[in-house]
């Protein structure tokens, strides 16, 4: 009897793509936090001209525009080339789960 424990194909593609999505997420905060903290917090403490682009306060521009969009970028090819589509089986509607896992526990050889 071994001790090795194989994992679904489904839940390993699952966790590799939140791992990939907490990371984005986590890129975002380590940028936009520290930048406008940086550049946002003093220009309005010092009454001095706010730079701007486009319009925006460069630091909004540049702390919170640019980020969102590299991440919705990110996000987009994310969800067309990496994430895969796992079949999860046939639905069964009001099945027991007790009965599921007996079935399964059969499969592998547990008994």
């Amino acid at each position: 009897m071994s001790n090795e424990q194989t994992y679904d194909p489904v839940y390993l593609h699952t966790r590799r793509e939140a791992i990939v999505i907490i990371g984005l997420w986590l890129f975002a905060l380590l940028w936009t936090v520290p930048y406008c903290y940086f550049n946002g917090f003093h220009t309005v403490s010092d009454g001095g001209e706010i730079e701007t682009m486009w319009g925006i306060p460069s630091w909004v521009f540049w702390g919170i525009a640019v980020p969102w969009l590299v991440c919705d970028v990110i996000a987009i090819g994310l969800c067309l080339f990496f994430i895969k589509q796992d079949d999860l089986g046939e639905a069964h509607e009001g099945a027991d789960i007790a009965e599921d896992q007996q079935r399964l526990h059969q499969a592998e050889g547990r008994g």
